[in-house]
């Protein structure tokens, strides 16, 4: 079991700046990617960006990329989300996921975060 819990949520303007963070905790090894996936209502949850575990693959969206960036902290066992120049569509629950191998698709994914909502105001 692995056991995900997301921070760092809220409402910022646009063009402003969030940092979202996930502490993984429980069995996770190399082998699993870790990421954000992002659901607005009425809409799927999409994929954001991710990583795999060891460092070595990173994959964003295209909608994010060259705006959030996707960290991981070894020591503390965290994963952090920068997301920069938000726009108003950025707007959703933000969800912190872990796979086996990299997976861009929500029904790939083996374990969910709780979410942390983000709103961007325009």
């Amino acid at each position: 079991q692995v056991q995900l819990v997301e921070s760092g949520g809220g409402l910022v303007q646009a063009g402003g700046s969030l940092r979202l963070s996930c502490a993984a905790s429980g069995r996770i090894s190399s082998t699993h990617a870790v990421g954000w996936f992002r659901q607005a209502p009425g809409k799927e949850r999409d994929f954001v960006a991710a990583m795999s575990w060891s460092g070595g693959s990173t994959r964003y969206g295209d909608s994010v990329k060259g705006r959030f960036t996707i960290s991981r902290d070894n020591a503390k066992n965290t994963v952090s989300l920068q997301m920069n120049n938000l726009k108003p569509e950025d707007t959703a629950v933000y969800y912190c996921a872990v796979s086996t191998g990299l997976r861009y698709r929500f029904y790939e994914i083996d374990y969910w975060g709780q979410g942390t909502q983000v709103t961007v105001s325009s």
